[in-house]
């Protein structure tokens, strides 16, 4: 995905994925469900793992920030990712 600019449609880049046909039925997805679910997994993967802002994994998951947070918060994701780091910082602050 390329950057856009503020009320800009981001530009998208179309990949094309194969997966098992097994998984389709263990995930109860159909195929054309597919597509959207790993856009949505990925971003919240990605924002997991520190290597995304909140604002660009809603937008890889095709999604507005409130909808991400609600998506977020329907998979019991925690929604605010902590670096160990930087909370060791700052609890040397506090202390």
């Amino acid at each position: 995905m390329g950057d856009s600019r503020p009320g800009e449609e981001p530009t998208m880049t179309e990949l094309s994925v194969s997966v098992p046909d097994s998984l389709f039925g263990r995930l109860r997805k159909a195929p054309h469900e597919m597509a959207r679910e790993m856009r949505i997994a990925s971003a919240i993967h990605w924002y997991g793992q520190g290597l995304i802002s909140m604002g660009r994994a809603a937008e890889t998951a095709g999604m507005d920030r409130p909808e991400f947070l609600a998506e977020l918060a329907r998979r019991k994701v925690d929604v605010f990712v902590v670096d160990e780091e930087d909370l060791e910082r700052e609890l040397k602050v506090v202390r």
